[in-house]
């Protein structure tokens, strides 16, 4: 699949494959009496994409939000690049601009322009230049599609083009990793396969990727590896081709047969 006016080979991602760069583990999350997160290990290896699926309620969006403490962890570790998140403050911050963080709501300044929206983070959290910053910017917007709409407002854009900005703005931080919380579910069908181009573009270029969705189309074309999980934990994972013909668990075959069925 094509993305439109994007260019090929604008990629700044470099990758050293296989050595682990996210290691969840014995991660519990409690809030009051509800147990979110119930004892996830899960290791994600520099250059992987991993979708994690599974029913409403099951504890996906939580995790993926744990991975740079949006929210806090009970008990248990993350570590990112070898280094535990931080509680709070200054290195936590540091650590966090190298995971970049794409959401359901697209979460862009209604009052900047696009080229402000991608360029702010840098020139405010990574001290670049601001002509640095908007070349870098640029290039960026022209890869997910959207350059020509650069000196808009995000009310101005489609749901489809405002989350592709707010791909591109996680990106112009150089992430070392990126999260995906439901990135399309806020949009409208049609908009759902552009902004899904440009997440298998991220993925072939070796971006290193935790994806939550109900996109099944998109798990089993750009995922590495498949997560299942159900009340809290993870009950299975594997990879995409094993996953969706031969799933092992009751519970994942009973999510399955309701995909399938409806």
């Amino acid at each position: 699949m094509s993305i439109p006016n994007a260019t090929p080979a604008t990629s700044n991602i470099t990758v050293r494959r296989g050595d682990p760069l996210v290691v969840v583990s014995n991660v519990e999350k409690h809030y009051g009496d509800f147990h979110a997160l119930k004892n996830i290990d899960l290791t994600v290896d520099r250059g992987e994409v991993v979708v994690v699926i599974g029913p409403s309620g099951s504890g996906k969006s939580t995790l993926c939000r744990t991975i740079n403490r949006l929210e806090t962890i009970t008990t248990g570790t993350i570590t990112i690049d070898g280094k535990e998140l931080p509680k709070e403050g200054k290195a936590l911050a540091t650590l966090r601009a190298d995971v970049g963080m794409v959401f359901q709501s697209f979460n862009l300044f209604s009052h900047l322009t696009i080229l402000e929206n991608v360029t702010l983070g840098p020139i405010k959290v990574k001290k670049m230049k601001k002509a640095d910053a908007e070349a870098e910017a640029k290039v960026l917007l022209e890869r997910v599609g959207v350059a020509h709409q650069a000196s808009k407002l995000p009310a101005q854009l489609s749901g489809g083009q405002q989350q592709r900005v707010a791909i591109a703005r996680a990106l112009a931080m150089k992430p070392k990793v990126m999260l995906f919380d439901e990135p399309t579910s806020a949009l409208d069908p049609e908009m759902i396969n552009e902004v899904l181009d440009v997440m298998v573009g991220l993925a072939q270029d070796g971006m290193t990727m935790i994806v939550v969705t109900h996109e099944m189309g998109f798990a089993r074309k750009a995922a590495d590896r498949v997560v299942f999980m159900a009340d809290g934990q993870i009950v299975e994972q594997a990879s995409p081709d094993e996953f969706f013909t031969a799933p092992k668990s009751d519970r994942a075959k009973d999510f399955l047969s309701k995909l399938i069925t409806h």
